[in-house]
C-alpha cells in the first residue's frame, strides 16, 4: 500500500464477513475499526475520522441507507468515501444506494481484488479532497495576512506553513513574507525618524522659549540683582 495507512470503518452485523473484511483490510496495511450494526457505526463517525467506510445495506435498528444518508447530510462528513458491501444484488438497491451518495457497491462475498480497486479509488477521491480543503484554507490564512498588513498586526510567521509548500501558493506566501517584512521595516523607521525629528522639534522650541525668557529687560533685571546680591 502507497502513502500513509487509512484509517478504515467496517460497518457490517454479520460477525463472519466484517472478520473478514478486517483482516483483508489490516493485511493490506490499514487501520482497521469495526461497529456490529448501524447505530454504533454511526456513533464511532462521531467520534473519530476516517477515510473511508465499509458499509452494510441490510442492518437492524439502523440499516445502511439511513448511515449513509447522515453521513451525506453531516457537514464534516458528507465527503468522506462509502462503499456500500451487501448480499443484496437488486438493480433497484444499487441505484437507491448511488441516489444517497455512495461512492460503490460491493457485492458479497466479496471480492479482494475489487475490494482493493474500490477502495485506492475511494482513498484517491478522499486525499484529493484533504489537498483541496487543506489549500483552500491555506489561501485563507495568505488573505488573512493581508488584511494583517493593512491593520498593522501582522506576524510573519503566520504563514510560515504556507511558505514551505513547493507550489505557486508557497511561492507567493514566500514572497509576501518578504514583502511584508520589508513593510514593516520601513514602517519601523519611519517611526523612529519620526520620534527622532519629534524630539528635535521639541529641543528647538525649548530653546526658543528659552532664549525668549533670556531676552526679556524682566530677566536682565533678575541678572542684575542676583550679581548684586552675590558682590556682597
Amino acid at each position: 500500500m502507497q502513502g500513509p495507512p487509512a484509517q478504515v470503518l467496517v460497518v457490517d452485523d454479520d460477525p463472519i464477513n466484517r472478520r473478514l473484511l478486517a483482516s483483508h483490510l489490516q493485511r493490506e496495511g490499514h487501520d482497521v475499526a469495526t461497529a456490529n450494526d448501524g447505530l454504533e457505526g454511526w456513533a464511532l463517525l462521531r467520534e473519530r475520522a476516517f477515510d473511508v467506510v465499509l458499509l452494510d445495506v441490510l442492518m437492524p435498528e439502523l440499516d445502511g441507507y439511513e448511515v449513509l444518508a447522515r453521513i451525506r447530510g453531516d457537514a464534516g462528513l458528507r465527503h468522506l468515501p462509502v462503499i456500500m458491501i451487501s448480499s443484496v444484488e437488486e438493480t433497484d438497491s444499487i441505484v437507491r444506494c448511488i441516489e444517497l451518495g455512495a461512492d460503490d457497491y460491493l457485492p458479497k462475498p466479496f471480492s479482494p481484488v475489487l475490494l482493493r480497486a474500490r477502495m485506492t479509488a475511494g482513498l484517491s477521491r478522499k486525499r484529493l479532497h484533504d489537498l483541496e480543503r487543506e489549500y483552500l484554507e491555506q489561501v485563507g490564512h495568505v488573505v488573512a495576512a493581508a488584511g494583517a498588513v493593512e491593520a498593522g498586526t501582522f506576524v510573519p510567521e503566520a504563514l510560515d506553513g504556507v511558505a514551505v509548500r513547493e507550489d505557486a501558493l508557497g511561492g507567493l506566501a514566500r514572497v509576501f513574507q518578504h514583502m511584508a517584512g520589508e513593510v514593516a521595516a520601513r514602517e519601523t523607521a519611519l517611526k523612529r525618524e519620526v520620534r527622532q525629528l519629534q524630539i528635535e522639534i521639541d529641543e528647538t522650541k525649548a530653546a526658543r522659549q528659552v532664549a525668549q525668557i533670556t531676552g526679556t529687560d524682566y530677566f536682565r533685571d533678575l541678572q542684575r540683582r542676583a550679581a548684586e546680591l552675590r558682590a556682597r
